[in-house]
């Protein structure tokens, strides 16, 4: 929880305890939000509470005000630590450990000691610390059944018990474990549930270990999401993940979370953007809670810029500065498209949320933004010109704000003025930046009038456009070629159909091997072990230079020059011949050949053939139907053959080998 903004309601009220309110004013606060304020009305000192607030409203810091002078009561500060006296439960790893890190800082001048009970991480280290003594417990429901079940967590003593998105919990299956350790406190202890929603099933948790809870409901410090501004992105089937590497390289922000459905997703679109150029982390429940730890720790320390997650972060997760929230998977309910927009826009910060949603999902989308009683902004992918804008203006920018060169430098810098050109030196310039740069991917337009009209998209056909990445039925690939690509240069790269060789990362490749663009790349021909693809002749040296730079290709992959065109190009289409044509119409035949067919007559004959055979003709011969005496007839047998009469008639009977004859 960061400080809150100019236009918060309400300045510290006197009720907070002394020691948090020196941690509160060092923090930077000076107001509290709307939650905040609520847990601390005289009438809710010790009474049980169900607090319902959006996220993002301070509720970390909310619960960590209401329990103060339950557990400290009168005193300064805490005593020896011993019994543990506060219990916070979180649904998750990531959100146990955020909500430790709040408390240490806002417990701080009363000398806190906090354990933190979780699932992967070393038991009998959190064990250790318990036996030592703590004065708070912060852990996730199935460690914390583990440590009371092995005698390690002893709740006697305990005054307070907060659940942390307590409908979170309930939803991943914990319920049994939070009933067992809520039975295992003391009755007199202060029941706290906070919870963003208060379905059913959190009602009757209340009311089962809950004493007159007394409701509150709270707003964050505007109307809800008004600090997120929420933009549908609509992109061709195909293309969402060049959408997602647009949007990313379109942005201001400083650091981006993007979610995903799966963790196979979250695996491959990691991969994807870091071998773009994106500083990028993964977080999934796959990880082991080190590399969760540390990915988020990369975020917050800046070393990271981009996230990609499932919805394990998408609740509890507070990072500084995280202003871009991106779905690469349409959520499937409004209430995860809240949690999962609500990791941006948090305390009176800014934040946009892109839903980069397929056309034929469009009205998937606007179901799930309706039942969130959210509207959004339609809006297309940032294509290539954008984006090379955006290149230009951030190397100008950077060259403006550049300071006056230190003395080390000056005499190097002005070497170099006397021995080359100002545009050697813009050359140079401009091309060290956009080397460093990822390289933006092509977007097809969206008529967004149609779509905003609700109109369905026109459904493409095979022979519309050619197929992904511009190939087409002879092999080749053709990215749009620039104005100057008349006659290119081949080169051949190590990989081909054997080896899965894709144009989707194929040409991103090429592009920053050679330090080009796509308007420098002609043809690409896929071919069984190998690829041939075609430089403009006036990028070629360029590219050849850059190319040979030490890392500028992938391991194990290799360019080099080819001695001329592949053998298969393709050839210029054939002319038509001269003068008119005309079809021959039915019946035409050529000199000499055969006139037009004419079919027989049914029951005609050729002449001088034999008639076809009527039975009931004059002269004509009526079929045998038998006569009396007659013996009715058996299957004739095959000359020379008896019919077979069973398993042993009709063959000799085996009589063994003969012996050979004894001397």
């Amino acid at each position: 929880m960061t400080p809150q903004s100019e236009d918060a309601p309400a300045a510290l009220p006197a009720s907070i305890h002394p020691a948090l309110a020196e941690a509160l004013e060092a923090h930077g606060y000076a107001q509290l939000t709307p939650v905040q304020l609520a847990v601390l009305e005289d009438e809710r000192d010790e009474a049980d509470l169900l607090v319902s607030a959006q996220t993002g409203s301070g509720k970390t810091v909310a619960f960590g005000l209401a329990i103060a002078q339950t557990l400290l009561g009168d005193e300064p500060a805490f005593g020896a630590a011993a019994l543990p006296l506060g219990l916070i439960i979180a649904p998750t790893r990531e959100l146990a450990m955020q909500v430790q890190r709040e408390l240490e800082w806002l417990y701080a001048p009363a000398g806190v000691r906090i354990a933190t009970c979780v699932g992967g991480m070393d038991a009998r280290d959190e064990r250790r610390v318990l036996e030592r003594g703590v004065h708070i417990v912060v852990g996730t429901p199935g460690r914390l059944r583990d440590h009371i079940t092995r005698r390690a967590l002893d709740l006697g003593g305990l005054r307070a018990v907060v659940l942390d998105e307590a409908d979170e919990m309930l939803d991943l299956g914990f319920r049994e474990d939070l009933e067992f350790i809520l039975d295992a406190a003391p009755e007199s202890r202060r029941t706290l549930l906070f919870s963003a929603t208060v379905p059913k099933a959190i009602a009757e948790l209340a009311s089962t270990f809950q004493r007159d809870a007394q409701r509150i409901t709270a707003g964050a410090l505007r109307e809800p999401h008004a600090d997120i501004e929420y933009q549908l992105m609509l992109v061709k089937r195909d293309e969402r993940e060049h959408a997602i590497i647009n949007t990313l390289l379109g942005s201001d922000s400083r650091s981006a979370l993007v979610f995903c459905h799966t963790r196979e997703a979250v695996r491959h679109l990691t991969a994807r953007l870091a071998n773009r150029g994106f500083s990028v982390v993964a977080l999934s429940g796959e990880l082991a809670q080190s590399e969760r730890t540390s990915a988020l720790q990369a975020m917050r320390d800046g070393r990271a810029h981009v996230c990609v997650a499932t919805d394990v972060a998408a609740r509890g997760i507070d990072l500084p500065n995280l202003d871009l929230v991106i779905h690469a998977d349409l959520p499937s309910n409004p209430a995860t498209l809240l949690h999962r927009s609500g990791r941006t826009g948090r305390a009176g910060r800014k934040g946009i949320c892109v839903l980069v949603v397929p056309e034929h999902r469009r009205g998937a989308a606007n179901r799930v933004l309706s039942l969130a009683n959210l509207s959004a902004t339609l809006r297309q992918a940032p294509d290539i010109l954008e984006i090379e804008a955006r290149y230009r203006d951030q190397i100008r920018e950077a060259a403006l704000a550049e300071k006056p060169p230190t003395e080390v430098e000056a005499e190097f810098i002005s070497a170099l003025v006397n021995e080359l050109t100002p545009e050697q030196l813009a050359v140079a310039l401009v091309r060290g930046q956009l080397a460093t740069r990822p390289v933006p991917e092509e977007i097809t337009p969206i008529d967004l009038k149609s779509a905003a009209l609700g109109k369905k998209p026109r459904r493409e056909r095979e022979f519309d456009k050619p197929a992904a990445g511009g190939a087409h039925r002879d092999g080749f690939v053709r990215p749009p070629r620039g104005p100057d690509m008349v006659d290119g240069v081949w080169f051949t790269v190590s990989v081909g159909r054997k080896q899965r060789a894709d144009p989707k990362w194929l040409l991103p490749m090429i592009c920053k091997a050679g330090g080009v663009t796509k308007r420098d790349v002609g043809s690409i021909r896929i071919e069984d072990t190998e690829t041939r693809f075609e430089i403009s002749a006036d990028m070629a040296g360029d590219f050849a230079a850059h190319m040979s730079q030490p890392g500028s290709v992938e391991k194990g992959i290799y360019i080099t020059r080819a001695d001329g065109a592949p053998s298969g190009a393709p050839r210029p289409a054939r002319s038509k011949p001269a003068g008119d044509f005309k079809p021959r119409s039915k019946g035409d035949f050529k000199p000499g050949g055969k006139g037009d067919f004419k079919p027989r007559a049914k029951g005609g004959f050729k002449p001088g053939g034999k008639p076809a055979y009527d039975p009931m003709k004059p002269g004509g011969k009526p079929a045998y139907k038998g006569g009396p005496g007659d013996k009715p007839r058996t299957a004739s047998k095959p000359a020379g053959k008896s019919l077979f009469a069973g398993k042993d008639k009709g063959k000799p009977k085996y009589k063994g080998k003969a012996k050979p004859a004894q001397d």
